[in-house]
């Protein structure tokens, strides 16, 4: 999957992360950020207060569906903070940035911040990796030619159409989100601060639920929800898509590196400041896999440091515009759900560096 002057020896490779770490560090890269992070934390819960106070003025009126959709994207923006507050970017102590994380996911977004946790610290550990990377193993798509394979009947047909599936099935990401993290609470599997997390889940959807029910008719309630959870639902998922889909697939027994293990499997976006606050940063993601941990504002700052270190080391690191990013997401998809060997399966081709 890579060539040997990528991999290099074995005690080479054990060095590189710690070389990287070092220079990482030495720049002030892994500093938190409080004063950045207080005033995102204040525009989320501001424009939240804002959108409420309109949707109450509003009453029962069709303009409500614009408020859908603004809540949304504060739904979506709350969703990052509580990405940042489960990665330690935020403060230094576990039990601020768990505080944090819990109030933006169950309170504000109604996601569970433990069931996400435990699931995306699993993703990078072994991103794109068959078999223990769980953003791969989505029903009802197939990112391997070896998952197709395995569809039958219904299955089979939609992994066939998923390239053209894909965006309207994110419009079903929201709701899929919600359920998951209701299931997580009920089942019997721990999940620290869980009556904390059932409880302000339950506020969350209950709260969200009768405020719709009480101020809209019917038809309007039906027709908030299915836009405010359909424009979540896309944005979350064109947000994450670009991170990993399309990018080569790890066998379970792959021996690469930490390294090359986080840089290979990961695509930055490149854009402007906006499109850092639209994607929450997360179009550095090949930054952010190498250093969970760092504040995001401080991402933009460490690519040319880490690129450089990739480019002297041969390792490939590949960025592009966020338009390609989900045209080579799209065409891995259809390469798959056709039965072609893409370049992103397992033994293909590492990316290019860069377009």
């Amino acid at each position: 999957m890579v060539s040997d002057t990528s991999i290099g020896t074995d005690r080479q490779r054990g060095s590189d992360y710690a070389d990287l770490s070092r220079q990482v560090r030495a720049a002030g890269l892994l500093v938190r950020r409080p004063g950045y992070y207080a005033v995102r934390i204040c525009l989320v819960v501001g424009s939240l207060a804002v959108l409420c106070l309109l949707f109450v003025w509003l009453g029962e009126s069709w303009w409500q569906l614009g408020v859908a959709a603004a809540l949304a994207v504060v739904f979506a923006q709350a969703a990052f903070l509580g990405h940042d507050a489960g990665h330690r970017q935020i403060a230094r102590s576990r039990r601020v940035n768990d505080l944090i994380g819990i109030m933006h996911g169950n309170l504000l977004t109604g996601i569970s911040y433990g069931w996400w946790v435990d699931k995306h610290n699993r993703h990078h550990a072994h991103p794109n990796t068959e078999g223990k990377d769980p953003d791969i193993g989505l029903e009802p798509l197939s990112f391997s030619t070896d998952q197709a394979r395995r569809q039958r009947g219904l299955g089979a047909l939609v992994v066939r159409y998923q390239a053209y599936l894909f965006f309207p099935l994110l419009l079903l990401e929201g709701l899929h989100l919600h359920a998951n993290s209701v299931r997580a609470i009920l089942r019997p599997r721990r999940i620290d601060r869980r009556p904390a997390e059932a409880v302000l889940l339950a506020l969350h959807l209950g709260g969200y639920l009768a405020a719709v029910c009480l101020v809209l008719s019917p038809a309007q309630a039906v027709a908030f929800i299915l836009v405010n959870q359909g424009v979540l639902g896309l944005y979350l998922g064109s947000s994450f898509a670009p991170n990993h889909k399309g990018m080569p697939i790890l066998g379970a027994d792959d021996t690469l590196d930490y390294l090359r293990r986080q840089v290979l499997t990961s695509r930055n976006v490149r854009g402007g400041r906006f499109l850092d606050t639209v994607l929450g940063g997360l179009n550095y993601q090949i930054e952010h896999h190498l250093f969970p941990s760092m504040p995001c504002v401080n991402l933009r700052r460490a690519q040319p440091l880490i690129r450089r270190f990739c480019d002297e080391r041969g390792i490939d690191y590949h960025e592009t515009t966020l338009g390609r990013s989900w045209a080579e997401a799209l065409h891995h998809l259809h390469d798959v759900g056709s039965g072609s060997q893409g370049r992103t399966t397992r033994g293909a081709d590492m990316p290019r560096r860069s377009d």
